[in-house]
């Protein structure tokens, strides 16, 4: 069974988005530190769904809300 491991914190992702931003390839940050560069991509991808940069997705207080609602749902159906 592959392990888990927990999630990296905001500040962490933040600050990876920020280099990718400043000009650094996800690349050669994912040589530089444990994530690859396909996850450091998408924190790129999410971070500007977040701030409006691009708009092919959903940010995460939609995704947030649209769990919740989902959970909801499942509630009220179940018996």
């Amino acid at each position: 069974m592959p392990r888990t491991r927990p999630p990296y914190p905001p500040e962490y992702r933040q600050q990876i988005v920020e280099l990718v931003r400043a000009g650094r390839r996800p690349e050669e940050l994912a040589r530089e530190f444990e994530p690859t560069a396909q996850i450091i991509r998408n924190w790129l991808k999410q971070a500007d769904l977040d701030e409006g940069r691009r708009h092919d997705g959903l940010t995460t207080a939609e995704r947030q809300g649209l769990a919740r609602l989902r959970r909801e749902l499942r509630q009220a159906a179940s018996p």
